[in-house]
């Protein structure tokens, strides 16, 4: 794996440069990420372009042997085009304007944004595109960071009526497909149709769910657009976009569709203070992040990416952006930066190479202080590459179980959840912890994916599961686990005719005949666990695997399948997982609580996200080749698998 880091030439004085490359290449860093904020300095009026400093830069960086990922600078839109199209930025969902001022002013179903943001893209592409030092380009950055996937401007109202018009043809199929007779909503025109937003009281949710997929189409045709002009003008190099962690506002497997590589932005302990997590464990993973964090997005954005997948900024230090910043454990930025060669980056990049002295940045840790001087980032950065040296080639994943996740599915339940608390990415994080806890090596990957390799799979929910992909499912012969509301809604969001879990009855024989969303501090017992926030009724003929207290079956098996018919605890999961392993004879490495593993093909890997050592000989792994036993905070054990690497 290689190391990297992100730069900024044009926030330095040019004296700076030189010395700075060969600081990094000295610390043992190979590429660095460029010019994805600078469209300013690129072209500071209207037609004007600056290359010189640009093509300096890149010529100092390169005399160091650095490799540069160049990024289009289209997420900082200049003031200058804002002032000469105005109507470029989006507008949220209470209709007020997202002005110039900080950085992702645009929307992105604008036509004149979209052209001018094509027009930078090739004019970078034909300069750079076969210049030796180029190795990758990456696509904008941070695609909706700020809640800017969605906009509500009125060029997202035209092209989503024109979106609609082609999906479906006819308003008459439209009307019917949403069920606009309720509350006598029906339309006569595809001009009639309005963002579904400023209503009343809740819109339609098939309004909405549609005006999801065409926000999440305009992202993809957005990056499309500059992918096909890079192809043509840079032939041979990787093209790259960074997403980012806990966020579904578009549908990532298909922006990565037309990428090479998925890379994403890493943050732990920003992550961990940001979402829904317990104060239990924000106070215990304060400064390390909890435990699946970095590597449930790692899983799913190696999912995403085919294979092929980086860390384009990783946290080194406090960040700015969270409403607690506290600083890392001392050996913290060294384990995530092998946690990520254990579940198979390319590459790892440090955000950001100096902190900045100014700007809303300015509290943001980099690998080196305002000053200069080397922070704690760039020593463990250091340690990592010696790390990444001694153990030579890391080896692919090795992943026996497959978790389903699915952006459509997010979508259904953020249209209409029925109860606040049920959130579909802490579903599928709590599934994924579950696996891991037990020791198991999970793939993340969409329901369209080819799952005939894995021994074992887990859906936490697949709202709209079609005929096909639930009769694949079952066809593989291997155990599955699927969540509640999987198969509750047809693609138009309407109620299957038969009942949930819809086609999925073929296979499982049940019915979903009633739901109920359970607030804060209401359960329901069964023998040694409790299911909060959702329970669904469920007639069957199955003699039920799980039942409550009161004899109402909540999981329920047929074959090889399971429906698991609630929000399940930690115990409960615990169970389940357990069985489906032992049933797929899969190995078991219960873990204590703060311990997490990574298999490749050539190593075994352990990283200590607690706050006191942790025994390493119940592994039964021997000693290990890097690390130590007890494994203290933040550190990270190796073990050659056997039969190779001598």
């Amino acid at each position: 794996m290689r190391l990297g880091c992100c730069y900024y030439p044009e926030h330095w004085p040019e004296a700076w440069w030189a010395e700075d490359a060969r600081r990094m290449a000295a610390l043992g860093l190979s590429r660095v990420r460029i010019g994805e904020f600078a469209w300013s300095r690129i072209e500071p009026e209207p037609g004007r372009f600056d290359w010189g400093w640009l093509d300096r830069a890149i010529a100092t960086l390169a005399g160091a042997g650095l490799g540069i990922v160049l990024g289009t600078p289209t997420a900082t839109p200049p003031k200058w085009l804002v002032e000469r199209m105005p109507d470029m930025i989006a507008l949220d969902a209470q209709g007020r304007p997202r002005r110039f001022g900080s950085r992702r002013h645009y929307c992105f179903s604008h036509p004149g944004f979209r052209a001018e943001a094509e027009r930078i893209t090739r004019a970078l592409a034909e300069r750079y595109g076969n210049h030796p030092a180029i190795v990758a380009w990456q696509t904008d950055n941070e695609y909706g960071c700020h809640d800017t996937a969605i906009s509500h401007s009125p060029a997202a109202a035209e092209g989503f009526r024109a979106w609609l018009a082609a999906r479906y043809g006819d308003v008459a199929a439209l009307n019917a497909a949403w069920g606009t007779v309720f509350w006598s909503m029906e339309y006569l025109d595809f001009a009639e149709i309005d963002p579904p937003n400023l209503t009343v009281t809740e819109p339609h949710p098939a309004h909405v769910m549609d005006w999801r997929r065409f926000s999440s189409d305009q992202v993809r045709a957005f990056n499309t657009a500059q992918v096909v002009i890079l192809r043509a003008a840079s032939p041979g190099r990787d093209i790259v976009h960074n997403f980012m962690g806990f966020f579904t506002q578009f549908d990532h497997h298909d922006v990565s569709a037309d990428l090479d590589v998925a890379t994403w932005d890493s943050y732990p302990i920003g992550f961990l203070d940001s979402f829904w997590f317990s104060r239990e464990d924000k106070l215990r993973y304060a400064r390390q992040g909890h435990p699946d964090i970095a590597a449930f997005h790692h899983d799913l954005y190696r999912g995403a990416g085919r294979g092929r997948w980086w860390v384009m900024e990783q946290q080194p230090g406090p960040v700015n952006w969270s409403a607690h910043n506290p600083a890392p454990l001392p050996g913290m930025v060294r384990l995530w930066t092998l946690e990520a060669a254990a579940h198979g980056a390319e590459l790892t990049s440090y955000f950001r190479w100096r902190q900045a002295p100014f700007g809303q940045e300015a509290h943001h840790a980099g690998l080196l202080r305002p000053d200069s001087a080397e922070d704690q980032g760039a020593i463990e950065a250091r340690a990592a590459a010696h790390d990444l040296a001694a153990l030579g080639e890391v080896g692919t994943p090795q992943a026996p179980v497959a978790l389903l996740f699915s952006y459509p599915a997010s979508w259904a339940i953020e249209t209409q959840p029925q109860g606040k608390s049920f959130r579909y990415l802490e579903l599928a994080f709590e599934w994924y912890t579950a696996l891991r806890r037990l020791g198991l090596d999970v793939d993340i990957v969409p329901p369209e994916a080819d799952l005939a390799r894995y021994r074992m799979i887990v859906a936490p929910s697949l709202p709209m599961l079609d005929t096909a992909t639930a009769d694949r499912i079952a066809a593989l012969g291997v155990p599955v686990l699927f969540g509640p509301r999987t198969g509750s809604r047809t693609e138009s969001f309407q109620t299957p005719p038969e009942l949930p879990p819809g086609p999925l009855q073929e296979h499982l024989p049940l019915k979903v005949v009633r739901v109920e969303s359970l607030r804060e501090g209401l359960a329901e017992h069964g023998d040694g666990f409790a299911v909060t926030r959702w329970l669904e009724h469920v007639e069957s003929d199955l003699a039920p695997e799980e039942e409550l207290a009161d004899g109402r079956g909540i999981v329920f098996g047929s074959g090889q399948l399971r429906y698991l018919a609630a929000w399940p605890d930690a115990a409960l999961l615990d169970r389940l997982m357990r069985r489906m392993a032992l049933e797929a004879d899969l190995k078991l490495t219960p873990l204590p609580t703060d311990l997490r593993v990574r298999r490749t093909d050539r190593w075994c890997f352990a990283f200590n996200y607690g706050p006191e050592a942790v025994p390493l000989a119940p592994l039964g792994l021997g000693a290990p080749m890097i690390g130590a036993d007890p494994l203290p905070p933040a550190g990270v054990a190796a073990w050659p698998i056997r039969g190779r690497n001598g």
